[in-house]
């Protein structure tokens, strides 16, 4: 394949990896969610999160079926996989135990929104059952896949392959806040250096397994144990 071809189809891929998300914006500011979450706690993400989980959902049917691309959504190498998720956890609960043990005592940020039921299992639900599902199809099984596949499946070293690493820093970038009118960029760096590094570890664990199923777990459980923390300390606090 010409350079030419394959600096189109990194752009076309970076669109649609960064536009999907925006698709959900779109369509999630559609909606009143003042009825049910007047907090704005979990709601409008949970509808956003869907929206670009049925639009990549819909692509990799309609390329699995034209193209007979496998984009690894079945259980894969359940040993490998299982193994992977064990380490990955016990590792980020250590990891999570040092970050609240240093931050805690100095700049601790509490749960963003009023310590109501509602909020803390809306917003609970919302990244255990959507965060991680909806961002892996995108970021991982899509990415990854479509990357290895169009433009490079050579590795940087053993242990990371060009496709993860694109898919890594593309899922960084997504936490940057872009804004048009005027033109504006917001971001945490630390974040979005977070995100990248998680990034790898999913992207990993995807293509060792083959399957997007343990990096969704493994996602979810991140963000599960850091809000759950941010909510049990902003009680006792």
């Amino acid at each position: 394949m010409s350079v030419f071809r394959k600096m189109l189809f990194f752009v076309l891929l970076v669109v649609v990896l960064l536009g999907t998300p925006r698709i959900g914006t779109l369509v999630a500011n559609l909606f009143d969610y003042s009825g049910l979450d007047p907090d704005g706690a979990f709601l409008w993400i949970s509808v956003h999160h869907i929206i670009q989980g049925i639009i990549i959902l819909a692509l990799m049917f309609l390329f699995s079926k034209v193209f007979k691309i496998d984009f690894h959504l079945g259980w894969g190498d359940k040993q490998t996989g299982i193994r992977y998720l064990k380490r990955f956890m016990l590792i980020f609960l250590i990891y999570a135990s040092i970050v609240f043990a240093i931050t805690i005592p100095r700049n601790f940020q509490p749960f963003q929104y009023p310590l109501s039921t509602r909020n803390i299992a809306g917003y609970l639900g919302f990244q255990l059952l959507l965060s991680g599902p909806s961002e892996e199809l995108i970021f991982r099984a899509f990415a990854i896949t479509m990357f290895a596949l169009l433009i490079s499946n050579r590795r940087v070293f053993r242990h990371l392959s060009h496709a993860n690493l694109f898919a890594a820093i593309v899922f960084g970038i997504a936490h940057i806040q872009i804004f048009f009118n005027p033109f504006e960029l917001k971001c945490s760096l630390p974040q979005v250096f977070y995100s990248i590094a998680l990034g790898f570890f999913y992207g990993d664990c995807y293509e060792k397994s083959k399957s997007v199923l343990y990096p969704m777990i493994m996602h979810s459980f991140t963000n599960v144990v850091m809000v759950g923390v941010s909510v049990f300390f902003t009680f006792i606090l």
